[in-house]
């Protein structure tokens, strides 16, 4: 029998603890995800950046180490009409770092990309049946959402207002991911592009947890047992935790990425769309500084990385993106295993005391 109060998710997904792992997409490794699922979470591979090669490869390799659920993440955007003139804009604008920084400006751009959720990502989708596919953005159109769950998959979304969480719930979304303001990376908005519709986690999640029959998720900020304890009170059925897990060894970032992670302040995140035209929430460097966090020049997502890439490779600090929640003070190093195991242990001790 369980020890948790709530059993809804951990009953849907059949796993230990009420805790997933976030799918992070550039940072989140098969021996992250097999590390999670064998402490009793969920583990979340995402699937946004890499090839549908590197996407199968990743999954035998879980698949051969570990018979725990999954969850395989994707991107369902729409990707942007070209816009040459607004690229030369942003490219033109971001000139004086390519001389400072000795990078050929008249080289051709290199191209940034995200994958949308498509049919070659259905067809791994079907071969590999993953116990959950998750989303970012919304949800897929309705002939390959219904595929994803004729393999039996559980469906889950990020919510980032009440709106969406509705939204979500009446196209069949068996798990809403709850996603405060403070969350790292991207916002998984959809309805609307205004971030003046972004809350925080706890003024946003009892609002879900109200309107929604499905269990609640709790994401953004949440890197220790009392951020879990307090998503719980809530009504929220499970957490996802990500920025945590950055610091295990696991992870895999960059030195200048580290380094950020455990020397910035939590009022040192901003959210940004210079890396890639949507915002997402990361640790506050030269150009966010310069060019200001959001600035209306950078291309529809997800173009406007690629003019950044040049400045990168001789500045990977000043120029990357360093995604991070509000919540990265909170965080220790420790293993993947070790830090879940901790989360779920010193939760249940604290809900005990209750």
């Amino acid at each position: 029998m369980s020890t948790w109060p709530d059993t809804r998710l951990i009953d849907l997904l059949g796993i230990q603890h009420p805790i997933i792992q976030a799918p992070m997409a550039g940072a989140t490794t098969p021996a992250m995800v097999i590390a999670a699922n064998r402490a009793g979470a969920l583990g979340s591979l995402p699937a946004a950046t890499v090839s549908i090669e590197q996407l199968r490869e990743a999954l035998t390799t879980v698949r051969a180490a570990s018979t725990q659920p999954i969850n395989v993440n994707f991107f369902c955007h729409q990707p942007p009409a070209p816009d040459a003139a607004r690229d030369q804009r942003w490219k033109a604008l971001l000139e004086p770092y390519y001389r400072e920084l000795g990078a050929d400006f008249d080289a051709p751009t290199p191209v940034s990309d995200r994958a949308p959720f498509n049919d070659a990502a259905c067809r791994v989708v079907e071969e590999f049946r993953p116990e959950v596919v998750s989303f970012h953005f919304g949800l897929p159109e309705h002939s390959l959402l219904d595929r994803v769950k004729a393999t039996g998959a559980k469906v889950l979304s990020s919510a980032t207002t009440v709106e969406e969480a509705l939204w979500l719930q009446q196209r069949g979304c068996d798990a809403i991911i709850a996603m405060g303001s403070e969350a790292g990376g991207h916002r998984g908005m959809f309805l609307s592009d205004d971030l003046n519709t972004q809350i925080g986690l706890f003024a946003l999640l009892p609002q879900i947890v109200d309107a929604v029959s499905v269990p609640v998720i709790a994401a953004g900020g949440i890197g220790d047992a009392r951020g879990i304890v307090a998503a719980l009170a809530l009504g929220a059925s499970a957490v996802q935790v990500g920025t945590a897990y950055l610091f295990t060894p696991e992870a895999s970032i960059s030195a200048s990425h580290h380094s950020a992670l455990r020397h910035a302040q939590a009022s040192e995140t901003a959210l940004t769309n210079l890396f890639t035209g949507r915002p997402a929430r990361g640790i506050v460097n030269r150009v966010m500084r310069e060019l200001g966090a959001i600035n209306p020049a950078a291309p529809a997502f997800p173009r406007s990385g690629g003019a950044l890439m040049p400045l990168k490779a001789r500045d990977e600090a000043g120029f990357s993106n360093l995604w991070s929640g509000q919540g990265l003070r909170l965080c220790t190093d420790a293993s993947t295993y070790d830090l879940t195991r901790q989360l779920a242990e010193q939760a249940l001790a604290k809900l005990k005391q209750n």
